[in-house]
């Protein structure tokens, strides 16, 4: 069975891909990964994280994807020993150094070749099987058809992975000194600031202060980014492809947009014949720079790199969500904005169902207070069937934007 490959920045986010039906997560610890800034784990929480997902029979991958400098190998390795002592069921890794050097401790944990090796060859993923790794993340770069051809080479004797959704590296992934240059922090040790995506002006060398803009739209220009990949259109050729895991891409993301995303992706995996338009109204719901399929249709044309507005949007704000604790017979809900007694709200459920919702008048907090408005971090109660983790969601209408 293919599997669905989720992202968690945190122990929290864990929790919300666990919910709603990812089938593993990748995650980082606070060295050695590739998103420093994604929050990353603790080693307690590291040893947390992976006991829940093992009770709920899910699987934990750490990161450990960073190029690392000769005198920082035996603080990675002792870290290692300690994640495969907690059980982590892979190690996704990116050095050829680091691969060697796994193997030679035998910790019994599989390795998992990172999107940052920039894999595009059978040979290469062979290549990587010889050296004992278990599964290679497919570049970015591939079409369908390579991919295909990939698969035909290397079927049974190592696992694939593809990412089919997310943000989309401005370079092959990683290989990029944009963020270097302008502030000093380096791609390839986790600090990028995805500087690609800042808004850029053309000025000539002769004409020193004069700036000459090349819009795409009346917000500027945003000359380097593209659109984020959405490959649903693609996921019944990859898994008859023989890919073993399908990844979303988002460790720096909210649990809004892990659940929204996740759920989508398993109601596709699980059969369920869904519309094109009513999927992009799905993912319209988060925080996106428009969609693409990337390489996968086989070229890039101007199309995949010049946002719908310019910068990220979304067509619905994340209101509020369900917790884990119940007060009596009512489930305690965390407000994130502001809403108010007898509205109407999206509600989307761990099983991904998507229907209205309207909140009840008045509203009351835990602690016995009578709302008519719950502004952000207020708790509220709602009747007790609603499942833990439910979000609830105000719609942006095209008038309201």
């Amino acid at each position: 069975m293919t599997e669905l490959l989720a992202p968690a920045g945190t122990f929290e986010k864990l929790k919300w891909a666990v919910a709603y039906s990812a089938d593993a997560v990748y995650f980082g610890v606070t060295q050695f990964s590739l998103r420093s800034y994604a929050g990353n784990f603790s080693l307690n929480e590291a040893e947390e994280g992976l006991s829940y997902l093992h009770l709920y029979g899910k699987r934990g991958y750490v990161t450990l994807n960073i190029y690392p400098f000769t005198d920082e190998y035996d603080e990675l390795l002792t870290l290692a020993g300690t994640l495969a002592d907690m059980g982590a069921d892979a190690f996704i890794v990116a050095d050829l150094g680091v691969i060697r050097a796994l193997r030679q401790l035998q910790l019994g944990v599989p390795i998992h070749i990172s999107t940052q090796a920039n894999t595009v060859s059978a040979q290469a993923v062979l290549a990587y099987h010889d050296l004992g790794a278990a599964r290679v993340n497919l570049a970015r770069e591939l079409s369908l058809a390579q991919i295909q051809e990939i698969q035909r080479q290397v079927a049974g004797r190592i696992e694939t992975e593809v990412f089919i959704h997310g943000s989309v590296c401005f370079s092959y992934s990683g290989r990029c000194a944009i963020s270097d240059y302008l502030t000093g922090r380096r791609a390839n040790r986790g600090e990028c600031t995805q500087s690609c995506r800042w808004n850029y002006a053309l000025m000539e060398e002769k004409r020193h202060g004069e700036y000459l803009p090349v819009f795409e739209d009346e917000r500027g220009l945003y000359l380097f980014n593209s659109k984020d990949l959405a490959l649903f259109r693609y996921l019944p050729d990859l898994v008859d492809a023989g890919v073993a895991s399908l990844k979303l891409e988002g460790r720096m993301k909210n649990s809004h947009y892990i659940a929204s995303v996740v759920s989508l992706y398993r109601r596709l995996l699980a059969g369920e014949q869904i519309p094109n338009d009513e999927i992009m109204l799905l993912l319209s719901r988060v925080s996106n720079r428009g969609y693409s399929e990337g390489f996968m249709k086989g070229n890039i044309t101007p199309d995949d790199y010049q946002p719908h507005f310019g910068s990220y949007y979304a067509n619905s704000v994340f209101i509020a969500n369900t917790t884990e604790q119940m007060q009596g017979a009512l489930r305690i809900c965390t407000v994130k904005n502001s809403l108010h007694a007898g509205e109407t709200l999206e509600m989307l459920t761990p099983d991904g169902r998507v229907c209205p919702y309207t909140m009840p008048t008045p509203l009351l907090s835990v602690d016995g207070e009578v709302l008519s408005v719950a502004q952000n971090h207020h708790c509220i109660l709602l009747e007790g069937e609603l499942p833990p983790y439910t979000i609830f969601r105000r719609i942006i209408t095209e008038e309201g934007r």
